[in-house]
């Protein structure tokens, strides 16, 4: 397995102010193997970029000795495809698939996707969005999607996250499978399910539909976003994991997300991540 940090981890990722460059000289300096670029409707790097200036990422990824793990994006918590609007659907339909072709031309095959959310548990006053609603509008927008990722052979990876939606393994698997699409997948974080579950049996029942994988640790007496801590001192079980990850066949990149960015946090991660992963 290589070991990666999200963009987001770095100062200035979150904000997507970073440049890019920076982040991956930064990712590189800290010895990690690669970086999770990431993606936003403005900022370093946008849905927008052209192929020479993702072209030119790519250059001075290669001279840095850096590789690039995936793209993410976090646009769909703010716009999302569940929305009640659907001019809001379209629009970050029509994101995700300028977005599919950014990282086709950096050169990955996962994005990362937050396929709508019952409530952002983050933003004030945020809508709540029935459990079925929720289900029908994110089936129709992945199906808007998926001819665009099977086109560019960029993997949709659905991320588990808090958004009250797709909360168990079985769910998830059924939901990916009911496409029938090599081009969908699930990008598993390992700690998201910690509050509700258990890793390792989510990475048994997901199988080769994991694409990629997030890791942050998670204590579970604290049972809020508090309870993201830094890695090794939550209740993350990171031996099973590695185990559950080696019983399906995953030698891919393992991803630290860590946010939102402290003094010292990137080192520490880095740290983590080699005594665990390397």
């Amino acid at each position: 397995m290589k070991i990666s940090a999200s963009y987001w981890m770095f100062p200035g990722g979150l904000e997507a102010q970073l440049p890019v460059e920076d982040a991956m000289a930064r990712a590189h300096q800290l010895g990690l193997d690669a970086i999770e670029l990431c993606v936003a409707s403005t900022g370093a790097l946008t849905h927008e970029a052209t192929q020479a200036q993702c072209e030119a990422i790519r250059d001075q990824a290669a001279s840095l000795g850096i590789e690039i793990a995936s793209l993410a994006s976090g646009e769909s918590w703010g716009c999302s495809p569940t929305d009640d609007d659907p001019a809001v659907r379209a629009k970050i339909v029509d994101f995700t698939k300028q977005a599919l072709q950014v990282a086709k031309w950096l050169g990955v095959d996962a994005y990362l996707y937050v396929p709508g959310a019952v409530d952002v548990f983050f933003l004030e006053n945020s809508p709540v969005v029935p459990y079925d609603v929720c289900y029908l509008r994110a089936r129709e927008s992945i199906q808007q999607i998926l001819p665009t990722a099977e086109r560019l052979e960029v993997a949709l990876c659905v991320e588990n996250v808090w958004n009250k939606f797709l909360l168990s393994p079985l769910e998830m698997r059924d939901f990916l499978d009911s496409f029938d699409s090599p081009a969908l997948g699930s990008y598993f974080d390992v700690g998201n399910v910690l509050l509700t579950g258990y890793p390792e049996h989510w990475i048994d029942i997901l199988g080769t539909r994991i694409k990629r994988v997030h890791v942050k640790d998670f204590k579970k007496s604290v049972g809020t976003v508090e309870g993201f801590v830094d890695m090794l001192e939550g209740d993350v079980d990171f031996q099973t994991v590695k185990q559950a990850l080696a019983r399906i066949g995953y030698d891919g990149y393992i991803t630290a997300e860590m946010l939102p960015f402290q003094p010292g946090r990137p080192e520490k991660t880095a740290a983590a991540m080699k005594t665990l992963f390397k």
